[in-house]
């Protein structure tokens, strides 16, 4: 493995996102952290879902930024490599939003996509 690819996070959280998931996880039990999946379903196939979680599981890859964590279960992981979490506040409104390479469609508001 090459220094580049070494350095290359399977999933990456901007400012933007660690700063809103600490604000939500003030009010949640001690040591939420978010949870990122993937379940079937939505308009394009597959959608991201997020919640707080206060178990981090064995086969979780837990994602650090600026003192949050955030977690992706192994079965979501492959949906979401290479993928950023970033948080929007637009005319649609505020958001999580996922920019995933993977995805070949996704749907309007971005909550659902293709592999």
């Amino acid at each position: 493995m090459s220094m580049a690819e070494a350095s290359v996070s399977p999933f990456t959280v901007t400012e933007r996102a660690a700063r809103r998931i600490q604000a939500i996880a003030a009010k949640e039990p001690p040591g939420s952290r978010l949870r990122v999946s993937v379940s079937g379903g939505g308009c394009s196939g597959f959608q991201y879902e997020f919640g707080f979680d206060t178990a981090v599981q064995p086969d979780d890859l837990v994602v650090e930024r600026d003192g949050v964590q955030v977690l992706v279960d192994s079965v979501s992981l492959p949906f979401v490599e290479g993928s950023t979490l970033d948080f929007v506040d637009d005319l649609m409104g505020q958001s999580f939003r996922v920019a995933n390479p993977n995805a070949t469609a996704s749907c309007g508001c971005g909550t659902s996509f293709t592999v």
